[in-house]
């Protein structure tokens, strides 16, 4: 049986979840905290990040674009991708803008957890121009359809409804539901799918200083 390495409020390993789950694939969970002392993931990962995807034969798999690749390779039934090419390369490029925005959450929430006069607003405001620009387009590309790519659940939906899941909990006065709400009503309708709702990211207490 798979053993997935999560951090609780992770959109990263939220997708991992919810692509093992929509897969039917077997998997243990184990919570770390990427940040303390005590966090197993090096041994997993040299890069040190969470998810990690450790395979029964002992070898992990690493970063999140790339273990739902290899999913996706090894488990190709039910697809998380369209048949088309041009599908493919859609649900793709979703994947990039939420995985760019959490990105650009990630380094925020990194320099506001720096000493106050050492912070940059320059920096600040760049990394809030790419989530607030990043949102603006993932919200374009869906507009009022049911799922983000053609007709059914796919990576697409994994990726935008993640991204708007981790925000509402780890932003929750970003209003950016007021702002796209046509998102906000398809990420509520990602939210009532089981393997969304057996995941729901909750933040971490980080027991050591981020650095």
């Amino acid at each position: 049986m798979y053993t997935l390495l999560s951090a609780t409020p992770s959109p990263y390993a939220r997708k991992v979840r919810i692509a093992l789950i929509e897969k039917g694939i077997p998997f243990t969970l184990k919570t770390e905290v990427p940040w303390d002392a005590t966090t197993e993931t090096p041994k997993w990962n040299p890069l040190e990040k969470l998810p990690v995807l450790i395979t029964p034969a002992g070898e992990g798999i690493y970063e999140s674009h790339f273990i739902l690749e290899w999913l996706e390779a090894k488990h190709p039934t039910p697809p998380m991708l369209p048949a088309d090419l041009d599908g493919r390369l859609a649900a793709r490029q979703i994947e990039v803008l939420a995985d760019g925005v959490c990105d650009a959450f990630v380094l925020h929430f990194g320099e506001r957890h720096r000493e106050p006069e050492q912070q940059s607003a320059e920096w600040l405001a760049r990394q809030r121009r790419k989530i607030d620009r990043g949102l603006q387009d993932i919200a374009r590309r869906i507009g009022t359809r049911e799922f983000a790519v053609g007709d059914c659940f796919g990576l697409a939906d994994i990726a935008a409804a993640t991204v708007t899941g981790y925000l509402s909990v780890r932003w929750p006065d970003l209003k950016w539901r007021d702002a796209h709400p046509d998102l906000a009503a398809y990420s509520d309708r990602m939210e009532r799918r089981p393997s969304f709702a057996a995941s729901r990211p909750v933040p971490q207490k980080i027991a050591d200083k981020v650095v």
